[in-house]
């Protein structure tokens, strides 16, 4: 069986981080979210939140992912997993420069077992982010552009009483 990872903060899932998903099946047997945090942001829901939203918006494909989370290097995760391929979605140009940068470290830190794998963001999808989405919510925009319909009371209750000025 071929597993893939795909990792990232998924701070909320959006309908592009749906679309890298469900086009990572069609090239694996499986896919290993693997929701991850970064002392360097900061996080509107908590690990156990994001995990739970993504097992939400693809529960039909629950067969075929898996959610987990990771405190350590993804490649040593990686390694436990048994399993040496990284999904990485490329959005506009401005992402290839870091992505690739994110690629070699990957590769060099697992002694060349651990290989990226580029998949392009639809273009309906090219210009969504979390960032975006947590801006939107609190700005009380319409967020069905940007996330799936099962989500939208949760971000949006997490929104209230947030403005645009504080705590994105």
């Amino acid at each position: 069986m071929r597993t893939a990872v795909y990792s990232g903060s998924f701070d909320p899932i959006t309908k592009g981080h749906q679309d890298i998903i469900k086009k990572a099946l069609e090239l694996v047997d499986k896919v290993i979210v693997v929701v991850v945090g970064n002392v360097n942001k900061k996080y509107w829901f908590d690990l156990e939140e994001r995990k739970d939203m993504i097992q939400e918006v693809m529960k039909d494909y629950s067969d075929r992912i898996e959610v987990r989370s990771c405190d350590e290097l993804l490649v040593d995760f990686m390694a436990k997993e048994n399993t040496n391929i990284i999904i990485r979605g490329l959005r506009a140009v401005s992402d290839y420069e870091y992505e690739l940068a994110y690629a070699f470290n990957n590769n060099d830190l697992s002694y060349g077992r651990v290989h990226t794998v580029f998949i392009p963001a639809s273009r309906e999808y090219m210009y969504h982010s979390s960032s975006g989405v947590r801006e939107a919510a609190a700005a009380k925009a319409d967020l069905s552009f940007f996330v799936d319909e099962k989500l939208i009371d949760i971000i949006l209750e997490k929104a209230k009483g947030l403005s645009l000025n504080n705590k994105l």
